[in-house]
């Protein structure tokens, strides 16, 4: 866990193009204590990861627990999965992983909308379920999905 947390710490801070003297100043501890929790001779305190999560915009969890070369990939910001891959089923139907279903709490039946970006530098597709499209736009699915004649 030490080797995480020391690995997390360089990254973020890489990440966020921050000198350690920046993030010492920000959280309130000596250059030294930073060098030193990057390097992994020390470990922060409590406080001090909180502050650190807050900071670089992660949870605590992950800051303390993830693993970058476990996972394969960075650090994720705070509230944003990477839950893998998935193929396009002959009809255009996907499944989506157990671990996306389970954290999201998705059920058979959930209602998602399905959003599309077409522009050449950042084509791409993405869910949200139909509750909280309802919250962002104050429209129902079939309101705002109505023809004008309709």
């Amino acid at each position: 866990m030490k080797n995480n947390i020391a690995a997390n710490l360089r990254y973020l801070r890489n990440k966020n193009q921050m000198s350690q003297e920046e993030v010492a100043e920000k959280i309130g501890v000596s250059r030294q204590s930073v060098a030193k929790w990057e390097n992994g001779e020390s470990l922060p305190d409590i406080i001090k990861c909180d502050a650190l999560a807050d900071l670089y915009d992660v949870s605590l969890n992950d800051l303390v627990r993830y693993d970058s070369d476990k996972e394969g990939i960075p650090i994720p910001p705070r509230n944003k999965h990477i839950f893998g891959v998935v193929s396009l089923g002959e009809r255009g139907q996907i499944s989506l992983p157990k671990k996306a279903r389970e954290t999201l709490n998705l059920k058979p039946g959930d209602t998602l909308i399905v959003l599309g970006d077409t522009s050449p530098e950042t084509p791409g597709i993405a869910l949200i379920e139909s509750q909280t499209f309802l919250r962002m736009t104050g429209q129902t699915v079939d309101k705002f999905f109505k023809t004008k004649g309709g």
